[in-house]
């Protein structure tokens, strides 16, 4: 009686485990797909001197959890972070976007389209990512 009630907790954390990483590993694809569409969209944007809008194909939930997206940049490089609930905060959970851009916005799950919209102007270009109806 005891090596069952044993083996069903043990079975139970470890199904519990493995969804948390199928999770995790999902909100860090989409933390990628971020950064992918951000450099495709800066590209053209610094090629053709356009500004750029672009819709990005966002789930609204990772796992049964709302999320947040948001760009940032320092003086030398800028970056995707994301993470679960709906108040953005400083993360691990960050991917690099490998161009020269001034980024900012963010976007909560739930709260309508993700928009990536860049322009350049003069030698700047600036990336923003906003959500919402």
């Amino acid at each position: 009686m005891i090596v069952g009630s044993l083996l069903i907790v043990t079975f139970s954390l470890s199904s519990l485990n493995i969804k948390s990483e199928a999770e995790n590993q999902q909100l860090r694809s989409l933390a990628e797909y971020v950064a992918t569409k951000s450099c495709e969209i800066i590209s053209a944007t610094t090629t053709n001197k356009l500004a750029v809008n672009f819709t990005l194909d966002l789930p609204p939930l990772v796992g049964n959890q709302r999320y947040w997206v948001q760009l940032k940049n320092d003086s030398s490089i800028a970056w995707v972070e994301i993470g679960y609930g709906t108040t953005p905060q400083s993360t691990d959970r960050q991917t690099l976007i490998p161009l020269k851009v001034s980024a900012s916005g963010t976007y909560t799950s739930g709260s309508g389209p993700a928009v990536l919209q860049c322009q350049a102007q003069d030698a700047e270009t600036y990336l923003s990512l906003s959500g919402g109806f």
